[in-house]
């Protein structure tokens, strides 16, 4: 038997342009899925659904302490609500605004507002360019309509449409039987007012994103003393929050000097109004080797400019003042600053004011040796009902100190960085650091440990906390905004309107026929419209309709 015939092979089977048909398939889906996801969200529904997210993820960052604002209430928070502090820390929380998800939807907009705006800006600038279009067949159709007979010749009576129409864009045409047209529109700043304002929102949007990658923002604690601060390093601040193109090196110089702080408050304890006097010195002034400050306040609503930073007064406090007698009679003063733990008007703060033995060289016995004063501070002291000492004003008149004083291993020389306000409790869990003493005092009183050693309460000083900020964006922000504003009023203001006049000649005079109709809102229109016909069609004017 012989085997059949095998048919010769086939070639593949391909496009004209030599690619597969599968292949070239899946490019086409390819392609059309993503003009349809362009299109999607370069919508102007989209763009407003986006916003709509933008302002309502914004709302944790209004609800939820932020980090970047105030750490202590998001130490506070984690007190208070031990099970979702985590969990709101791992969404991102307590740092809404530098979160990933926030800027995501951030970056959405952006690219939704450009896609769809840049395309409207384009129609718009046409529109505005374009000639006003062709006179309508029928004017009577029209919402706003008049014709009447003029014994006037038809260029007569287009000269005096011209007269009238000075402002409106026009254009004059011809049609058979020696017709003449004019068709005239007025209103296209409604058109440059949208252009205006959808392009500032983008400029707006970028002035906030160029702030948020060369700004940057600090918080440093300086006492009202005469303790200086100098905008040279990032070291200089005890919080520093750099934008994503700032690496600290290139900071603006200048220097400033807190001589004292000032409040006054209602008898509620309530603050009234609290300031900082104030010297400083400018970049230049640095530059140049002038010693001399330049004075000044900073209050609430007043912060120092300078250089293109501001440096904003948000808080003030207090560092009282202890001093250590050892039994061999040496002696130290250190006073750093208490956190305020009730800043709604008492002003009762807690701290830790540490200290080492001085002029001993043994490593173990001085580690072991240190003492640490930490308590509760009231500026004015009274008693609660539990026996506790509480604040009753936030003004120095009774100043009081709880102290709980400690000896032992601070943690100081492991090489780790701890708070200045507390203690390492793991220290004391081990057995590490003791309490030695617990006394109340006032300003002068001392207390005497076991070993001699005498801890004096001396006195208090108040502290500010600045808060450093520069935004290269903030005046290109206000001027977008101020140009969208701008905008939005000429396009809620100004009123797109059409007038058409058709002349015809007619027995040695004219027959004069009108037309109007507003783009927008009807509203206002016809007064105008009345008062461009009774000009046009007098003394012979008729209304119709």
């Amino acid at each position: 038997m012989t085997s059949p015939p095998t048919a010769p092979p086939q070639p593949p089977v391909t496009t004209p342009d030599g690619e597969p048909p599968a292949r070239r398939d899946r490019i086409g889906r390819l392609i059309a899925f993503l003009r349809n996801t362009w299109r999607g969200l370069t919508s102007m529904r989209t763009a407003l659904v986006l916003l709509f997210l933008l302002a309502l993820a914004a709302m944790p960052g209004a609800l939820i302490p932020q980090r970047s604002l105030n750490e202590f209430l998001v130490d506070d928070f984690y007190a208070d609500y031990p099970t979702a502090a985590p969990i709101i820390e791992a969404l991102g929380g307590f740092e809404v605004f530098a979160s990933p998800w926030f800027a995501a939807i951030y970056l959405l907009l952006m690219i939704s507002l450009v896609g769809c705006v840049l395309p409207r800006s384009v129609e718009y600038w046409h529109s505005m360019r374009a000639a006003p279009v062709a006179t309508p067949r029928n004017l009577a159709r029209l919402p706003h309509h008049a014709a009447a007979e003029s014994p006037e010749p038809p260029e007569a009576v287009l000269e005096r449409t011209r007269r009238l129409l000075r402002g409106w864009r026009k254009a004059e045409r011809s049609e058979p039987g020696g017709v003449r047209v004019v068709s005239a529109e007025r209103g296209y700043l409604r058109e440059t007012g949208n252009l205006v304002f959808h392009l500032s929102l983008i400029g707006l949007l970028l002035g906030f994103a160029g702030g948020k990658l060369y700004g940057y923002e600090g918080d440093v604690i300086v006492r009202a003393d005469g303790s200086e601060f100098c905008n040279s390093s990032i070291l200089g601040y005890d919080t520093f929050r750099p934008g994503l193109r700032v690496d600290g090196t290139d900071l603006n110089q200048f220097c400033v000097r807190v001589d004292r702080f000032d409040g006054t408050w209602l008898p509620n304890g309530q603050p009234s109004t609290f300031g900082a006097q104030i010297g400083y010195q400018t970049g230049a002034d640095l530059a140049a080797g002038v010693t001399d400050w330049r004075l000044g306040e900073i209050t609430v609503n007043n912060p120092l400019r300078t250089d293109g930073d501001r440096a904003y007064l948000t808080g003030y406090g207090y560092a009282p003042e202890f001093t250590v007698t050892w039994p061999d009679g040496q002696s130290r003063t250190g006073g750093i600053q208490w956190r305020p733990v009730d800043q709604s008007g008492s002003q009762l703060s807690e701290g830790a004011t540490k200290f080492e033995q001085p002029g001993i060289t043994d490593a173990e016995l001085r580690r072991t040796t240190q003492l640490a004063v930490t308590g509760t501070f009231a500026p004015t002291g009274a008693v609660d009902p539990e026996g506790n000492l509480a604040s009753v004003h936030p003004d120095l008149r009774a100043p009081t100190a709880d102290v709980n004083i400690m000896r032992g291993d601070l943690g100081i020389d492991d090489g780790r960085g701890q708070s200045i306000f507390t203690v390492d409790q793991q220290k004391i869990d081990d057995g590490e650091l003791v309490t030695v003493a617990e006394s109340r005092l006032g300003i002068g009183d001392s207390v005497t440990l076991d070993d001699g050693t005498v801890v004096r309460f001396d006195g208090v000083t108040p502290w500010v906390n600045l808060q450093v900020g520069h935004d290269p964006g903030q005046i290109w922000v206000l001027v977008f905004s101020m140009v969208m504003v701008a905008g939005l009023s000429l396009s809620l203001s100004v009123k797109r309107r059409r007038l058409w006049v058709r002349v015809a000649p007619v027995d040695g005079g004219s027959r004069i026929q009108l037309g109007g109709l507003a783009r927008t809102d009807r509203a206002g229109y016809g007064e105008e419209f009345d008062r461009l016909a009774s000009e046009l069609l007098d003394p012979t004017y008729k209304k119709d309709g």
